[in-house]
């Protein structure tokens, strides 16, 4: 099994549909980082889940990131497994206010 560290970035994310990252078929990937940055010029919330078989998971809902700031719902002692096929999908109550970083380990 080889095991590959990966980084997925995401600038812009907007207020549906923003897939981070998809597990690739034959893989388990384990998150274990997730880092939400609010560039906007107000207080913004962010939505975290992940699909799996078209059904949606929260993992973080209408969290609140105020200007400048940066909020990291996964790392440390949090990590998330996700299967093959599993998205991880991001949005934000404000266009264009939120960049994502994804810190990623896959075992394929």
């Amino acid at each position: 099994m080889a095991n590959t560290f990966k980084s997925n970035v995401a600038a812009n994310i907007v207020t549906s549909g923003n897939t981070v990252y998809t597990c690739p078929s034959a893989t388990q990937t384990t998150l274990i980082g997730l880092t939400l940055s609010n560039k906007s010029a107000g207080t913004i919330t962010a939505n975290v889940y992940l699909r799996r078989s078209s059904t949606d998971y929260s993992v973080i809902s209408n969290a609140p990131l105020l200007t400048g700031s940066t909020l990291v719902p996964i790392g440390g002692e949090q990590k998330v497994v996700l299967q093959a096929a599993d998205e991880l999908k991001i949005t934000t109550s404000a266009n264009s206010s939120l960049d994502v970083i994804a810190s990623l380990l896959e075992i394929a």
